[in-house]
């Protein structure tokens, strides 16, 4: 159930309730006007029942406060979420990719780190990039490619590099 929903229902039960609670007061105040109030037992009675209505008009409050903050401010909850799991799914990309590099040369390290950088970079510009050589370049995509990790799509007289992982 959202907290839209259940904000709504809370908001509900507590106007039905605030208003059962506002009735009882009242009959409880006409109580007092008609025995004429205070010195009697009969009159200490309907004041301490004044006085626990009154505490149940306060949890009331407290309860419609709560269902008013469900329906109208959760959403910013809800979109905090969303983004905290989004961060934590980008991070949990960035690790996997970084424990993959580990796992790799330096110049494999570099090359990778550049395709990932820009996405369908051509095999001129990562020479550039990189500062390697065009048969350098040439021969770790090859490799790159062998191990599935990136896929060269060829674009004029070079290739576009893209990553697989």
């Amino acid at each position: 159930m959202n907290n839209k929903r259940l904000g709504l229902i809370i908001l509900s039960i507590s106007i039905v309730l605030a208003f059962i609670i506002i009735n009882i007061i009242g009959k409880y105040n006409q109580a007092v006007i008609q025995e004429d109030c205070y010195p009697t037992n009969n009159c200490k009675q309907i004041e301490s029942s004044l006085t626990i209505t009154h505490f149940a008009f306060g949890a009331i409050g407290f309860i419609m406060a709560l269902g008013f903050y469900l329906v109208f401010f959760s959403k910013g909850e809800e979109l905090l979420l969303n983004k905290l799991e989004e961060d934590k799914k980008l991070m949990f990309k960035e690790n996997k990719f970084n424990i993959l590099l580990k796992a790799l040369d330096l110049y494999e390290q570099t090359v990778l780190k550049a395709v990932k950088e820009q996405e369908g970079i051509t095999q001129n510009t990562l020479r550039l990039k990189t500062d390697l050589s065009k048969a350098k370049v040439s021969y770790v995509l090859q490799d790159l490619e062998k191990k599935g990790l990136v896929k060269r799509v060829e674009k004029g007289k070079t290739y576009a590099v893209y990553l697989k992982v």
